[in-house]
């Protein structure tokens, strides 16, 4: 392959391995965490603020994303790419030297909003720097990313926090995240944004303000259910998210609109149900098949090696193709979600056997679907709207998972009110994820065929010759 046609050539190299490092920097902090959360809360007296260690993650994340999403296309993405870095760093440090959870809980927000802005960077630079025919690779790439984090992070985190502490999870991050910044930033200064007509986003920092407390108020409600207290929050925060959601994703999202809204709705769903999944069967290795974290970890990371190898293999595909059956890769990666979480939905009542063989089938299924959709999300954008696509497919990747685990955890909550065993209370939270992933079935069916290759290799990127 030429250097023309490789994501590793003289042109990208420096963009690839800074975009790929900083995303394996994110997932590795972001999956550290899931393991260590229990000691953190434990150690710091909170564990009735158990939730919102992710919970603020989520509604800064939320924040982040689609506040970037709409200035990145006018002020380009290096100057908003450092801020983020900025904020992720002081949000690790904050939580490394925590003696409350108050302290811990405002870190992860600061960590959440710069996850979710750099992301957003991230997305924006490869709609900008690469053509067509190479997306599939990048984004391939970046699924690759999620190999190490996925499958070392739990277990490393889980041997810190039996051995050691859990601060030195955050403290570990630190040094790859400045590697990421050295690599990736000075090739972001050199990306040449298209001249856009200036636009009124005065309203989008309201917006997604008001998003994140409705979003707040509603896994606030959830997390009180059923007292009347909680029913109160849940229908308050719904009313306040319902405006926000309509103005900030495009238009028709909510109903499955075809093109672009289809595809983001699909994504959002079909991640969701993945993440959601994960979370519930470490639950369930640890307190009903009485595993040990690390080992718990290991099992999960079977679905992180599937996900990786498809990721590769589509890139390929795709060249073979010529982006012809795009869509085709994102149904069928769907159905094998499908397979694959209902298989885990049996993990409470049967063994762990089937945990380590709906882990690679979903592996398979999120490898197909969640890189093929970035790609296809990428060929809808046009002239000086990148910022706000990226924003979009990172607000589908933070949005909808982080609302699917609240009412997941709800669902265990009431479970156990009624009298119902975790068994039978987790497996009742797979059923609903189950039920996202079909729902995702149905919107992506909605997504318009788009034109391979739309864009011509004879003209790659809007980035500077170095």
């Amino acid at each position: 392959m030429s250097s023309a046609q490789s994501i590793f050539g003289p042109r990208y190299l420096a963009l690839s391995i800074g975009i790929i490092l900083a995303a394996m920097t994110i997932g590795f902090e972001g999956l550290a965490v899931t393991t260590v959360a229990p000691a953190i809360a434990g150690d710091l007296n909170g564990i009735h603020l158990f939730g919102w260690i992710f919970s603020a993650y989520l509604l800064a994340q939320i924040v982040g994303t689609l506040v970037i999403g709409r200035q990145i296309d006018r002020k380009g993405p290096a100057s908003l790419f450092t801020i983020a870095i900025l904020l992720f760093a002081a949000g690790l440090v904050l939580a490394a030297v925590a003696t409350d959870m108050y302290v811990l809980i405002g870190s992860r927000a600061l960590q959440g909003f710069g996850a979710g802005a750099m992301y957003t960077c991230i997305y924006t630079a490869i709609s900008l720097s690469y053509p067509d025919e190479l997306r599939a690779k990048i984004l391939g790439a970046l699924g690759t990313a999620y190999v190490l984090p996925s499958m070392l992070g739990p277990y490393v985190a889980g041997l810190i926090a039996q051995h050691f502490s859990w601060r030195f999870v955050f403290w570990g991050v630190l040094p790859f995240l400045l590697l990421a910044v050295l690599l990736s930033l000075p090739v972001f200064r050199k990306l040449k944004m298209p001249v856009v007509q200036e636009k009124n986003e005065t309203g989008v920092i309201g917006l997604s303000v008001l998003l994140a407390i409705g979003t707040g108020l509603f896994l606030s409600g959830l997390g009180m259910l059923p007292k009347a207290l909680g029913i109160t929050l849940l229908i308050v925060g719904l009313a306040l998210m319902a405006q926000p959601l309509r103005k900030l994703l495009p238009s028709g999202t909510l109903i499955f609109h075809a093109g672009l809204s289809s595809l983001i709705a699909s994504r959002g769903l079909f991640f969701a149900a993945y993440v959601c999944t994960q979370n519930f069967l470490v639950l369930a290795l640890t307190d009903t098949k009485g595993l040990a974290a690390d080992r718990a970890g290991l099992i999960v990371a079977c679905a992180a090696l599937s996900w990786c190898i498809v990721a590769i293999l589509q890139a390929r595909w795709d060249a073979a193709d010529q982006g012809r059956g795009r869509n085709k890769r994102i149904i069928a990666g769907i159905l094998l979600m499908i397979a694959g979480i209902g298989i885990m939905a049996w993990v409470p009542v049967l063994n762990i056997w089937l945990a380590i063989l709906g882990e690679i089938v979903a592996g398979i299924g999120i490898g197909l679907a969640h890189t093929t959709s970035g790609t296809v999300a990428f060929s809808f954008s046009k002239e000086g709207e990148s910022g706000q696509v990226s924003g979009s497919l990172q607000f589908a990747d933070s949005f909808t998972p982080g609302v699917a685990v609240g009412i997941g955890g709800a669902i265990v909550a009431l479970s156990q009110t009624g009298g119902m065993s975790m068994q039978a209370g987790i497996t009742a939270a797979m059923m609903f994820n189950l039920a996202l992933v079909l729902l995702s079935l149905v919107a992506s069916v909605r997504t318009k065929r788009v034109q391979p290759f739309h864009q011509p290799a004879s003209q790659p990127a809007n980035q500077t010759s170095t």
